[in-house]
C-alpha cells in the first residue's frame, strides 16, 4: 500500500501547513532583506552626518547652508533609524510566525508518520498471524505424516482431518 492512500484529510492539512510555512519563510526572508537595506541606509546617513559635521572655513552663507544640510541629514538619519526599528520588529514577528508555522507543519508530519507506522505495525501483526496459521498447518501436516509413517500407528483419516480443520 502506498503511504499516500491513507489519511487524505490529514495530508491536505499537511499541504496547507506546508504552504503556510513556505509563505512565512519567504516573508521572513523579505523582512530580513528590508532590515539589511535599512541598516545600510542608516550607516550611510550617519557617515554623511559625520562627514559634514566640521566647518573648516568660509563665509556666513556657506556656514548656514552647511548647517541646513546637516540638519536635513540628521532628520533623515532619525527617520531612517525609526524605519530600521520598525523593520527589526517586523523581522522578529516574521521569525516568530515562521517558527510557529514550522512547528505546526512538524506536528502534522509527525502525526502522519505515526499513523503510517501504526498501519505498518498492524499489517505486520496481520502477516504474523497469517504466518503463524500457515506454520501451524505445516506442523500439523508434518505430525500427521510422521504418524502415518510410524509402524503400528492406528490413526483414522477423520481424526487427522478433524485436527487440520480446527
Amino acid at each position: 500500500m502506498s503511504r499516500t492512500a491513507h489519511d487524505p484529510g490529514l495530508r491536505a492539512v499537511a499541504r496547507v501547513r506546508g504552504v503556510r510555512e513556505r509563505d512565512s519563510r519567504l516573508g521572513l526572508q523579505t523582512a530580513l532583506r528590508e532590515q539589511r537595506t535599512h541598516e545600510r541606509r542608516v550607516a550611510e546617513l550617519e557617515q554623511a552626518v559625520r562627514d559634514h559635521a566640521g566647518f573648516v572655513s568660509g563665509d556666513l552663507a556657506e556656514f548656514v547652508a552647511l548647517r541646513q544640510s546637516l540638519a536635513a541629514l540628521r532628520h533623515a538619519a532619525v527617520e531612517a533609524r525609526a524605519d530600521l526599528d520598525t523593520s527589526r520588529r517586523l523581522a522578529l514577528d516574521a521569525g516568530a510566525w515562521w517558527r510557529a508555522d514550522k512547528a505546526r507543519l512538524g506536528a502534522v508530519e509527525g502525526l502522519l508518520e505515526r499513523r503510517a507506522d501504526e498501519l505498518a505495525a498492524e499489517a505486520a501483526r496481520g502477516e504474523a498471524v497469517e504466518l503463524d496459521e500457515v506454520a501451524g498447518r505445516l506442523w500439523l501436516r508434518a505430525e500427521q505424516a510422521d504418524q502415518a509413517c510410524e509402524p503400528g500407528a492406528a490413526s483414522t483419516p477423520s481424526t487427522a482431518t478433524g485436527r487440520a480443520a480446527s
